[in-house]
């Protein structure tokens, strides 16, 4: 019988698919012995890909079945064999499953009822079943696609024998200037990915125009092709308002299972839910009876895909760093509860399915418009988004926001003047608007800050905490073993031992970490709420310099414990630094926690030299003495969140805002006067706002930097904080004339630090490239020109009238 099935299996192959299908079929045959199993199985699969093989009798030998050159053969006919082998297969795994038990059953009754085989002495057909299965779900997989490219193709035979050979030369339109060479390269390519074949391009000039101009846009619409469909399918739905929620059981549905990452960001948003509807009742308050735009929303964390390697879930549970999955978490309960409709993806196959990716290699558009007004996701996603979506990703790249918690600079944004000056890294050269990046703390005014929350106390805690504080408790920051290695730390850790129990929360599985010393009371890793328990005895969270800008110190002081950091000197950067070198920006890092430091400060935050011990000793004295309450920044509580997030969603756009201010040295004249002391230039009273700005402008405030100095610090020493979008306004020799700036000449460059005045020489230096302006940067040869304005107190993001 084993030989029947060879000889027949044998020439149906090599009729049909060629020998060398053979070998690795026959491989699996070789050392069967239940061959009734076996023959009803391969019967069927030689018969699958006997019909199969039919439907492509033009294919050539060693194409996969997507790239093939289809010839439209009966069309419903087609896709009716097609479906019948779609039920086949259904039907063939049932049997071959209710076999592979019968044989298995008969096999371990055989054993004697020894339940515990070797691997290697399970049944023989057991493998051979999982094998066949596999295969004929390909099959199936194979026939769906199959099925798609008849369509198209059959739609397109359909269309061309409307026209003429004639109507298919690729016209000559002054407005279409790409289309002959796309053409061009059509003829010579359209086979490099299947896509274009899933989109109906059978290599015939006329499937190559309507392709061009209907799918990607780079011909003319051919006057003979039905435009009703294209027309109707780009009017916008209509809006509808978003509704705050206070149910967050279907977030944590939306949110997925299966990764210790996505367990961990579910037992958050449910411990933090109360907060959330809280926060929300409080918004809506303020805001009224305000119309609110209910946005679609896809939120894709790249990072957690396996095909980004997703080594943060696997840490979760041993110390690794949480601080990522701190700011995903808040901000899909922050949009959920905004009342967006929302979708979340962790691999990259749920990704192209909500996006629409056409199958193959990634070179085609999009199959239908993008059904997301915004996509929120990371570097990792950013480039995965790129790989897949062909053209359409400069198209809808101005709907995605990038979550970058350590900032993107203007420098490194953009591609050609990274390449140019330097500035090019791993992460860099994306060409958005680098508002678009969105940072976990406010340190790089270029971006926009995203931020996360933490835990609010009320009253009734703050009192209960501050009752229960041990004056001489410390906490050290640092669950994993390795940040525990740092340099100098016996003698510090020394000093503080003379005057405070210490305690930590390092990662162990079985013995204590070495790198921790003995008088270090060693709790191991806890849960959030009993770490929280810890904070809330503790008088001092002492941080060793990493890791840096992590939620941890703004959730101690928010219980009520004073952090105490280590001053930089040098400040740490790419420059000198390992941990930044790659990253696209150029910012010096003076402690560990500069938004600790700068925006919060004593009595909360204490910024010492670790290596100066009087100093240390000194701060460790006073730090005992003194006395603070619990402490939340407003940006850091859920309805600070929630209102940032709500104005950036309503006002930010970056697809269609217009450009405010015309730039260059022939500007019209900029609406400012110079204030009363004449150190700065503030926005007119008599002058008109710009319909559709945002920030308003009437809040905008021009200082000219001393030499040296970057816009970010020179408005921060006004109180003030650099706001990029108000640069074209500035933009102009006006500005600089209004500043009593003697302006010998003028030029327009493509350079991050300007608009700026270059002494010696007189001259002053306009931006040529808006996606250059930046708050970031400095250089001693310049006096930047910079646009600041107000904030909202406790809400530096937001200027007084941005709500």
């Amino acid at each position: 019988m084993y030989s029947l099935i060879k000889h027949l299996c044998s020439a149906y192959l090599v009729e049909r698919w060629g020998a060398m299908a053979l070998p690795a079929l026959l491989t699996h045959l070789l050392p069967l012995r239940r061959l009734f199993v076996l023959g009803i199985g391969f019967f069927t699969l030689c018969f699958l890909m006997t019909s199969l093989g039919g439907q492509f009798s033009t294919r050539r030998l060693g194409d996969s079945p997507f790239t093939i050159r289809t010839e439209v053969m009966g069309g419903p006919e087609s896709r009716g064999v097609l479906r019948k082998m779609s039920d086949l297969l259904e039907l063939m795994v049932k049997r071959m499953d209710a076999l592979a038990r019968l044989e298995n059953g008969s096999e371990l009754h055989r054993a004697g009822g020894d339940l515990h085989l070797p691997a290697d002495r399970m049944p023989p057909g057991a493998g051979l079943m999982e094998r066949i299965q596999a295969i004929a779900q390909n099959v199936s997989d194979i026939a769906v696609k199959v099925d798609q490219i008849l369509r198209h193709s059959l739609l397109l035979h359909s269309k061309v024998s409307e026209g003429g050979r004639d109507q298919c030369e690729a016209p000559s339109d002054p407005k279409f200037p790409d289309c002959s060479g796309k053409v061009e390269w059509m003829r010579a390519r359209w086979t490099s990915d299947p896509c274009y074949a899933f989109f109906g391009v059978d290599g015939t000039e006329c499937s190559f125009l309507i392709y061009l101009s209907e799918v990607e846009w780079f011909c003319p619409p051919l006057p003979w092709r039905n435009q009703t469909a294209a027309q109707r399918a780009s009017k916008p739905l209509p809006k509808v308002q978003a509704v705050f929620r206070s149910n967050l059981s279907h977030l944590l549905d939306l949110m997925g299972s299966g990764k210790e990452s996505l367990i961990f960001m579910k037992k958050r948003t449910k411990r933090l839910t109360a907060q959330w509807v809280l926060a929300a009742q409080r918004l809506a308050q303020k805001l009224g009876a305000t119309w609110r735009d209910q946005k679609q929303i896809l939120v894709h964390i790249g990072f957690l895909t396996e095909e980004s390697g997703d080594v943060f879930s696997p840490r979760v549970l041993k110390g690794g760093p949480l601080g990522e999955m701190v700011q995903w978490a808040d901000i899909l309960a922050a949009l959920y509860v905004l009342g967006h409709g929302l979708r979340v993806t962790v691999s990259l196959k749920e990704l192209q399915s909500n996006l629409g990716v056409p199958p193959g290699r990634g070179s085609c558009p999009l199959t239908i418009p993008l059904p997301f007004d915004l996509i929120y996701t990371d570097y990792h996603g950013l480039q995965q988004m790129k790989q897949h979506m062909g053209l359409s990703f400069k198209k809808y790249r101005c709907r995605i926001r990038v979550i970058d918690t350590f900032g993107t600079e203007p420098a490194y944004n953009h591609e050609e003047y990274a390449t140019l000056h330097g500035y090019r890294t791993n992460w860099g050269y994306w060409n958005l608007n680098p508002k678009q990046f969105m940072t976990m703390f406010p340190h790089t005014p270029d971006n926009s800050f995203m931020g996360f929350v933490s835990e609010e106390l009320n009253e009734t805690e703050k009192q209960l905490i501050k009752g229960g504080k041990a004056s001489n408790m410390a906490v050290v920051y640092g669950k994993e073993a390795s940040i525990w290695k740092f340099q100098g730390k016996e003698k510090f850790l020394g000093i503080l031992n003379k005057y405070m129990e210490i305690h930590g929360t390092v990662y162990y599985e079985s013995q204590r970490p070495p790198e921790v010393p003995a008088f270090v009371k060693n709790h191991g890793l806890l849960p959030q709420p009993e770490f929280q328990q810890l904070l809330r005895k503790a008088k001092l969270f002492i941080g060793f310099g990493f890791p840096y800008e992590g939620p941890a110190p703004l959730e101690a002081i928010a219980n009520g414990c004073i952090f105490l950091q280590s001053r930089f000197s040098p400040p740490h950067s790419s420059l000198n630094h390992e941990f930044f070198r790659g990253k696209p920006t150029s910012r010096e890092v003076f402690s560990q926690h500069p938004y600790a430091e700068n925006f919060i400060g004593k009595p909360h935050v204490w910024t010492v030299d670790y290596n100066n011990s009087e100093e240390f000793e000194a701060a460790i004295k006073a730090i005992m003495t003194t006395q603070v309450d619990p402490y939340l920044p407003y940006e850091y509580t859920c309805e600070g969140m929630l209102e940032r997030i709500h104005a950036y969603i309503q006002h930010q756009d970056f697809c269609t805002a217009p450009d405010p201010a015309p730039q260059g040295a022939h500007a019209l004249q900029s609406p400012f006067v110079l204030a009363p002391n004449a150190t700065h230039l503030e926005w007119a009273q008599n002058a008109s706002l710009t319909p559709g700005a945002w920030p308003p402008v009437n809040s905008l405030r021009a200082w000219l930097a001393v030499p040296g100095r970057a816009c970010t610090d020179t408005c921060l020493d006004h109180g003030l904080i650099c706001e990029p979008s108000f640069f074209p306004f500035l933009n102009s020799q006006d500005a600089f004339l209004k500043l009593q700036v003697p302006c010998d000449s003028t030029e327009s460059e493509m350079n991050h630090l300007y608009p700026a005045f270059a002494q010696p020489g007189q001259e002053c230096y306009l931006q040529k490239e808006p996606l250059l302006f930046s708050c970031a940067g400095s250089n001693t040869k310049y006096r930047r020109l910079c646009p600041c304005r107000d904030f909202r107190k406790g809400q530096v993001a937001l200027c007084q009238g941005c709500l």
